[in-house]
């Protein structure tokens, strides 16, 4: 290896070889050696792939690199995202610091085409691109491939999964034959093997691991919760967790800007990424959170490709992805670098499946995690105020001038008072919330027993109606053209005074939705009877299996004997009687947390170093 590359490398506190480089750097270095490399992200590939490359231009006689006016690059390096081919570019550049003339050209969209033409036309070395730029601007004459020896196709299953496929077929097709070729991915699909097949030659397969398995050194747990606690449990996680440093994954770009706004009205230190911001703010968000000011990203899959960041803590997945593969990349997102990290799902039921068929992919077993209580959450932000205190830097200088005033002004205030009122600003806002904050209920099984067996009798009604609300029955479906909105449309035009109402089961025939109690025999009063396409129209409880409806007084009083929606959560359930949740904490007695063993934060505790800088 070059001299330049060497010190450039140490400067970078390049200390070891991780494995991957250990197999993949010196095969490199030979001619037409093609290799399938399948490592996570964060194993170090992009040094792994860029130290041979630069090292066999630097071994090209000086005037055969790219000469002013000729732009024929030497190496070409594949990305799917604008995100990644910038963070490439970097990373080569410092590689290349100390070596002369070798120039080192991003070229992706949204930004502008003309600035990058004229930087290929003055000469480049090393080509980074996004497939769809590349080919653009191969089709307007002014990426010439007829020199390219090395060919670098990075996170090739996820430029697959965006539909590059074509793209890439079109590009490896314009680049020599004689060339070596190196193919990066996280897993080995069919995808990749038919690249390999049509474009690698004699190729060699580097496994840094096993085929497909998860990141090494990453926790995998879930938490089971209904599908309305989602947001309530991302909560007491991201509060458990004080120094958490994590992106939140959500499956799209609505669910994504509601999650972040959500966090950032409950005062979390928040931000989000989709497809639907502009280029600059997305630059703006991933540069603030690569500087580590913002503390939670909410990403989309695709947006946070090629988001390189050091010190993640925790990547928390609100719904597990359809793709086993992009849970692969996402949970790879931390533990990197021989660091621990957590992977944590938040899944209601019906996803539990979904659990299983990851677990058998990755090779690596989940953990059934329990949501924290209250009183477990307050303890670990109290002990992180007073270690925040305990900590704080003091600039005696700076405060020096003030000090006499700030004496004075409390003079007369109890040593242990004032500590209390310090913490109780901080702390206040946590106590605030928990001594009052929604229950999250277990995911019952009764529910799903209960399910099964109803659809073993073969009855209609098999999703449990909602605590509260009752179920009603009415003659109309799919067959009628009755849909969620003609169920809303008749309600209103129908019904006195405004129904609020929960979960709807559409059939081909007739369907249910449920109401709260209070209001069920309202609705079957004024919908009973109505006439809806010429057809007269039948609502009843649904307990009474969809049999007209004739209200009697037996069954009038029978429901009025029934406890309201109010009183019946003001009863204790047996799940809350156990819960540990149920107590209600004030200001005052913050003190309490202070018993028992101080909390453990070291799983988190090096999410605050701050990145290296660069020199």
């Amino acid at each position: 290896m070059s001299e330049g590359i060497r010190k450039a490398i140490e400067e970078m506190g390049f200390v070891q070889p991780m494995p991957v480089q250990e197999e993949v750097i010196p095969y490199l270095l030979g001619n037409k050696n093609d290799v399938i490399a399948l490592a996570q992200t964060g194993t170090g590939k992009t040094a792994a792939f860029g130290i041979p490359v630069l090292q066999r231009i630097s071994e090209i006689p000086h005037p055969q690199m790219g000469e002013i006016g000729r732009g024929l690059p030497h190496a070409l390096i594949l990305a799917p995202t604008r995100e990644l081919c910038l963070q490439i570019a970097d990373d080569m550049r410092d590689f290349a610091k100390y070596l002369d003339g070798i120039h080192i050209e991003a070229v992706y969209g949204g930004a502008s085409i003309e600035q990058q033409i004229r930087a290929l036309r003055k000469g480049v070395q090393v080509v980074v691109a996004t497939p769809g730029r590349l080919i653009d601007l191969m089709k307007r004459g002014v990426a010439k491939l007829d020199d390219v020896q090395n060919v670098v196709l990075d996170e090739a299953d996820e430029m697959l999964n965006m539909g590059f496929q074509e793209s890439i077929d079109e590009i490896l097709e314009n680049v020599p034959e004689d060339r070596n070729t190196l193919l990066f991915s996280a897993t080995m699909s069919r995808e990749i093997e038919r690249i390999a097949k049509g474009y690698l030659h004699d190729y060699k397969e580097i496994v840094v691991g096993s085929r497909n398995e998860g990141a090494e050194h990453v926790n995998h747990i879930y938490y089971m919760v209904n599908a309305k606690d989602k947001y309530l449990a991302l909560k007491r996680l991201v509060d458990y967790y004080p120094r958490i440093f994590a992106i939140i994954f959500c499956r799209t770009k609505m669910e994504t800007q509601e999650v972040a706004d959500k966090l950032i009205k409950d005062g979390y230190n928040a931000e989000s990424l989709h497809g639907d911001l502009s280029q600059q703010q997305r630059d703006l968000t991933m540069q603030k959170f690569r500087q580590h000011t913002v503390q939670l990203l909410v990403a989309t899959d695709v947006a946070a490709r090629g988001l390189d960041v050091d010190d993640l803590t925790h990547v928390i997945n609100y719904g597990l992805p359809d793709d086993i593969e992009n849970y692969t990349h996402r949970s790879g997102r931390t533990g990197r670098a021989g660091k621990k990290g957590t992977s944590i799902s938040i899944v209601h039921s019906r996803e539990k499946h979904k659990i299983r068929n990851i677990e058998k992919e990755i090779g690596k077993q989940f953990e059934q995690g329990t949501i924290p209580s209250a009183e477990e959450i307050c303890k670990k932000q109290l002990y992180k105020v007073m270690d925040q205190i305990v900590k704080a830097d003091v600039d005696e200088d700076q405060i020096a001038p003030f000090m006499q005033d700030i004496s004075r002004y409390f003079e007369y205030v109890d040593k242990d008072d004032l500590i209390k009122k310090i913490v109780s600003l901080e702390f206040g806002k946590f106590l605030a919330y928990y001594a009052d904050a929604p229950e999250i209920e277990p995911v019952s099984s009764k529910n799903k027993a209960e399910k099964t067996e109803r659809g073993k009798k073969g009855k209609k009604t098999a999703t449990p109606t909602s605590e509260g609300y009752c179920k009603l029955f009415i003659n109309l479906g799919k067959k009628d053209g009755f849909y969620p909105g003609e169920l809303m449309q008749f309600l209103n035009k129908n019904v006195h005074g405004h129904v609020a109402v929960g979960h709807i089961d559409l059939l081909t025939t007739m369907s249910y939705f449920e109401v709260p109690e209070e209001d069920a025999e309202r609705v079957i009063k004024y919908v009973n009877g109505q006439r809806y396409k010429n057809r007269e129209v039948r609502c009843n409880d649904a307990e009474e299996g969809g049999k007209p409806a004739k209200v009697s007084r037996k069954s009038r009083a029978t429901r009025e004997s029934r406890p309201s929606r109010e009183s019946r959560s003001s009863r204790p359930s047996r799940d809350t009687r156990n819960s540990r949740d149920t107590k209600t904490y004030k200001k005052e007695d913050w003190m309490k947390f202070l018993k028992g063993e101080v909390p453990d934060f070291s799983e988190e505790g090096w999410a605050i170093r701050k990145p290296r800088k660069k020199k």
